[in-house]
């Protein structure tokens, strides 16, 4: 993969000191006499995190020519919205590792983490109701419900070695790529652009959104577990085919593919060897180039609708994000 893309501290420079915002409003929001919630909150905080998808609402709406402070509100909200999912998802998964320390649910347990998440899911909603603005409020519990029904549809499809490419797109689009479309629509929105700029902001961020799905499916075969954060074939130990694989076992003749993601996924481990067979079929067949030109090719649909906005430095900064992305390795 292509590592010439610009850091993303260099891309966010520009709203630096809004992300910093964030993190305190993130903290302040996150108080409570309930001594546990602030604790926890803290341990999520500190755990580090890339903060695209706040991020990615404050830098569109600067290119919508937004100034006040409402955004860093909203994208706390997003914040919390993330966070509550990852809580969550780390307990479905059975995750004992996020971001290269102990999950949220390994270290205080299942029954105060399916808490915390709620708490967390509800507080984002009274934050964005703070702000008297009906729509945005409705936007966010629409991508938050088909974040919800996204996670539905995979626990459905967990363990199902024969999912399509057409229903992994779909899990995709739910879980992930229509949050980043929202984010980059409030932006929008709160910059009062033309219908069809805000259609684009969302339009951009949907496709960036996919694009780093599918980059987060590669790692899990290409990354470096200490950079990664977990350890490497978690996905396919819990029962989740993505792309490459889709991709191997259609291309695989010699049943050796097919082979080892049905054993991994009966046993829920796998062997060294496994894994180096396993890789190594993935190359024979090509499927990490087909995954990976997947994700370039949504990157570059994610470009195309920020032309509708005049040249500035904020467009620039939009622009080089999904090249980032592509080249991420964490």
């Amino acid at each position: 993969m292509e590592k010439s893309s610009p850091a993303l501290s260099q891309i966010f420079e520009p709203i630096r000191a809004d992300l910093e915002k964030v993190d305190r409003e993130f903290a302040r929001q996150v108080e409570s006499q309930v001594e546990l919630i602030p604790k926890i909150g803290r341990y999520i905080q500190t755990a580090g995190g890339k903060r695209i998808r706040p991020a990615l609402l404050l830098m569109a709406s600067r290119l919508a020519g937004y100034e006040g402070d409402r955004a860093v509100s909203y994208a706390a909200v997003v914040e919390f919205i993330h966070t509550a999912t990852l809580v969550h998802d780390d307990i479905i998964d059975d995750s004992d590792v996020r971001r290269g320390r102990l999950a949220v649910h390994s270290r205080w347990g299942n029954d105060i983490t399916v808490l915390l998440g709620d708490y967390l899911y509800i507080k984002s909603m009274g934050m964005a109701l703070a702000h008297d603005s009906l729509e945005i409020v409705r936007l966010l519990c629409d991508v938050t419900l088909r974040m919800i029904e996204g996670e539905l549809y995979q626990l459905t499809k967990n363990g199902d070695a024969d999912i399509s490419e057409d229903e992994h797109f779909d899990i995709m689009r739910r879980k992930t790529a229509y949050l980043f479309g929202g984010c980059a629509q409030i932006g929008g929105r709160l910059g009062h652009v033309s219908d069809g700029q805000e259609d684009a902001l969302r339009e951009y961020g949907f496709n960036l959104g996919m694009t780093f799905q599918l980059v987060d499916d590669l790692l899990d075969y290409t990354g470096d577990a200490e950079a990664v954060g977990k350890p490497i074939g978690s996905d396919l130990r819990e029962g989740k085919v993505t792309l490459p694989l889709i991709h191997l076992q259609r291309q695989s003749d010699d049943g050796v593919g097919r082979r080892i993601v049905r054993d991994v996924i009966a046993t829920r481990s796998v062997t060294p060897e496994q894994w180096d067979e396993l890789r190594h079929s993935l190359k024979a067949h090509a499927s990490i180039d087909y995954a990976y030109r997947r994700a370039t090719e949504f990157a570059e649909r994610a470009k195309k609708p920020l032309y509708a906005f005049p040249p500035s430095s904020e467009r620039d900064a939009l622009l080089a994000l999904p090249d980032y992305v592509l080249s991420r390795d964490r």
